[in-house]
């Protein structure tokens, strides 16, 4: 008997329009096959080990590094994001490997210090194609990643690639411009970018937003920013704090915030997976490939819930993203990302870890491109920690952020 015969996958029962690892359509580098794990395991696998995923632990989610231990971080929300997929995935009977893997590397292409550090630096490379984070995604696992002998990246299988692409739909419909990160490695491997992705990418990207609606509420009222009584009009939370203040009359707000945000999670994620079923019924797909072709998501909250979550994101957009302590903040990070872009450019030997092929006296449009896009590899690349070091490093100044 081969010693892996009684290795079980945890692969039965999965539905026929799931992601089946045993029909994967490979890596753009050729490996043996494990006898001890799945493709979309072994993906899973790699991105946890890699070293875009611990820097995820010093990168913003809404709150800068240094203000405080209880905040989320990337590294946090995306292990909450892969926590809610990984339950939808299985309530659907997909394949929850997979959806694991694409919620643990959904935000390695973020800079430093969240939304703010990437709309700067997407201003800065403008005329040198833009910085998109779910591109830079995408360039981390197929190329910045070095730790491999036979390839760059982490060759991770067609599945994977394909639903961090397009885990938000079809790249080709958003009727903007498709970065240049994209188009170039789809020469190369196709991601057919005119289509939607598997239902394991659809469960991820609806665990993103369940995740962040909830726990930047937590964070929010950790900060001070909004009171729980200023929760009372807002949807979900309106009743589960209704229901929470009947049941334990005394309890604490830090008690009570959990349990508002824990009721908000249990809610929106049985959402999905009622109206999921449903769409999935309807549609009737007997593969991932029939998934793909469905023109549209299927897993989605219902047209109800759907407008609560709207009526969330409002709530945290004007009391949170845009209170004047966040934007005080901001200032703060376009001071830092246009400064290190601007020194870097005007001097290649600033950066640490810079390629021998680019720079010199005489540098022409392609050249100043690549190093553009080399330095912006190397600010997204950066924790919030070091980017500030950087700056105190090159600058005699350098802002206070939170």
């Amino acid at each position: 008997m081969n010693s892996t015969d009684n290795v079980s996958f945890g692969r039965e029962g999965l539905a026929p329009y799931a992601t089946h690892s045993s029909q994967t359509r490979g890596r753009l580098f050729d490996e043996p096959v494990s006898p001890t794990r799945t493709a979309f395991q072994r993906d899973r696998d790699r991105i946890i080990h890699s070293t875009a995923f611990r820097r995820l632990k010093h990168k913003t989610q809404v709150f800068v590094y240094h203000v405080g231990d209880h905040f989320r971080t990337r590294l946090t929300h995306s292990i909450e994001v892969a926590q809610i997929a990984r339950s939808i995935a299985r309530a659907l009977r997909a394949d929850e490997d997979l959806a694991e893997a694409l919620a643990l590397s959904h935000d390695f292409g973020h800079t430093p210090f969240g939304h703010a550090g990437e709309e700067v630096l997407d201003e800065v490379m403008g005329k040198y194609g833009g910085f998109d984070h779910n591109a830079q995604s995408l360039r981390i696992v197929t190329s910045l990643e070095r730790q491999y002998a036979q390839f760059d990246g982490l060759n991770l299988s067609w599945e994977t690639l394909e639903g961090l692409v397009k885990h938000n739909g079809p790249v080709t419909s958003h009727g903007g411009k498709v970065p240049e990160a994209i188009v170039e490695f789809n020469q190369l491997f196709d991601l057919e970018l005119d289509t939607f992705s598997g239902v394991e990418a659809q469960c991820a990207a609806i665990a993103d937003d369940i995740a962040y609606n909830a726990h930047d509420l937590d964070d929010g009222l950790r900060a001070g920013l909004f009171t729980l009584d200023e929760l009372k009009d807002l949807p979900i939370a309106s009743d589960s704090l209704v229901e929470i203040k009947g049941r334990y009359p005394d309890l604490d707000q830090h008690r009570t915030a959990h349990e508002i945000v824990r009721r908000q999670i249990t809610a929106m994620v049985e959402d999905v997976i009622h109206e999921a079923k449903k769409q999935l019924a309807d549609t009737n797909p007997q593969s991932a490939g029939e998934v793909r072709h469905c023109g549209r998501s299927l897993v989605t909250f219902s047209e109800t819930m759907a407008t609560k979550e709207k009526d969330i994101k409002a709530f945290l957009f004007n009391r949170m993203y845009r209170s004047s302590a966040m934007m005080d903040t901001r200032k703060g990070v376009e001071i830092i990302i246009r400064n290190l872009f601007n020194a870097y450019m005007n001097n290649i030997d600033e950066l640490p870890d810079r390629r021998p092929d680019v720079g010199g006296e005489n540098q022409s449009s392609k050249n100043d491109h690549q190093k553009a896009r080399m330095i912006a590899d190397f600010i997204a690349g950066m924790t919030d920690r070091y980017a500030v070091q950087e700056h105190e490093r090159m600058f005699d100044e350098t802002p206070e952020l939170g």
